[in-house]
């Protein structure tokens, strides 16, 4: 049975007068109310200031010129390179080297020859390191399921099953949220208009699913409440709202559509996204003082942008554009819905091998450094963003490998 039903939709500002309602409910006064774009989130981010060093972070570094005041430590570009030097142009990548004839058989055969036996070990540390380089197209859903633990088992099956009855016997606000960020980013998209179904199949379930709260619990941040009179006996019960605590955002659904390109079966796209979101993507709308969070990803974005290109930044500010402004919207959607769908596998690929998020802005302010000729012309925000209204042509790997290690 299909999970999309179709319901009356209610448009924006209806949904977010019954977000403030549910925000500010009498038993908690301080007002919370759930961010729906990701512009107001950044607005959210820029107004967090250190009291004791509002300038200066404590590795040292002076963000001058960008909008992030926070003392919070991030790498330099040093320490990078350091982390990610099986990018370097040294080693052989796929996403380059498999596209070029002379190298497909001494590299990309010989690759998923080794790949082969690296997935009969079943061991997640060694598919990491296998996948450093890359996963090949014929290996990746396997080496994903690996490096993040995934084997699922009867039970497994019976819980999705479980979460897909919920699902049709109960209806939640933010199922309408749901369906419309389907509709306004996926299903508009080129590229993932064919999943919508698959979307449904997995985000209103993933919506009720109640052992992300541990996720959200451990990380800070704070699940919205909602009350069931008489529950224990004269006093109302409070269970989180969602039951999964995971308010949609705008383009929340760009985190699950790369996925459906591997993986058929709804099931295990269901485990992977979930698994997915518990270890990278909920670090993306929440904030905290992890240094793979939003906030540390901002202010590594901008310090590596002032120093790759400290006469690129100034322009822009002197013009009263900054770019994190810009490059914010990549940064919240892991670049989904931005690239084309091969490259943000690659670049996927890099963030499960790594076990981290930071490749995000050093692409990120790669793709300033590789625009940065026609940056110079612009006077104005609007003609700024204009310059990055179409990324579907950049390649990922060269464009990090540019950053990083070209001199």
């Amino acid at each position: 049975m299909p999970l999309a039903r179709k319901r009356p939709e209610k448009n924006a500002v209806e949904l977010m007068s019954q977000w403030t309602e549910l925000g500010t409910h009498e038993r908690e006064p301080t007002n919370i109310r759930p961010v729906y774009a990701p512009k107001d989130f950044l607005e959210v981010i820029v107004s967090i200031h250190n009291q004791s060093s509002a300038n200066k972070n404590m590795s040292g570094q002076l963000a001058m010129w960008g909008i992030i005041q926070t003392a919070l430590k991030v790498k330099d570009l040093q320490q990078l390179r350091s982390f990610y030097s099986e990018l370097s142009m040294n080693h052989c990548q796929i996403g380059i080297d498999d596209t070029i004839d002379s190298l497909h058989d001494f590299f990309f055969a010989d690759h998923i020859r080794f790949g082969k036996k690296v997935i009969a070990e079943r061991l997640a540390p060694v598919s990491q390191e296998y996948s450093k380089r890359g996963c090949p197209i014929s290996l990746r859903a396997t080496l994903w399921c690996q490096m993040l633990g995934i084997n699922l088992d009867n039970m497994d099956y019976l819980y999705y099953e479980q979460l897909k009855n919920y699902v049709l016997k109960h209806e939640l606000l933010t199922d309408k949220l749901f369906l419309k960020d389907i509709k306004l980013t996926a299903t508009n998209d080129d590229q993932y208009f064919i999943f919508e179904d698959f979307l449904y199949q997995i985000l209103l379930p993933f919506s009720r699913d109640t052992t992300l709260l541990q996720c959200l619990n451990q990380a800070g941040g704070r699940p919205l409440k909602s009350y069931i009179r008489g529950k224990l006996g004269n006093e109302d019960y409070a269970v989180a709202f969602p039951p999964s605590g995971v308010i949609p955002f705008h383009g929340f659904s760009m985190y699950v559509v790369p996925l459906c390109y591997l993986y058929s079966e709804p099931v295990k796209l269901y485990y992977v996204f979930r698994k997915m979101y518990t270890r990278f993507f909920f670090r993306l709308h929440i904030i905290s003082s992890h240094e793979e969070g939003i906030v540390s990803l901002c202010l590594l974005f901008e310090n590596l942008l002032q120093s790759l290109e400290p006469e690129l930044f100034f322009h822009l500010k002197r013009h009263g554009i900054q770019p994190l402004r810009i490059a914010f919207k990549w940064l919240i959607r892991a670049f989904s819905g931005f690239l084309a769908s091969d490259q943000v596998l690659l670049l996927w690929d890099r963030i499960l091998a790594f076990n981290s998020l930071q490749i995000l802005s050093i692409l990120a302010a790669a793709v300033f450094s590789f625009r940065k000729s026609n940056l110079f012309k612009v006077q104005n925000f609007a003609a700024a963003e204009s310059v990055f209204a179409d990324l579907m042509t950049l390649q990922v790997i060269p464009l990090i490998q540019l950053v990083l290690f070209s001199k």
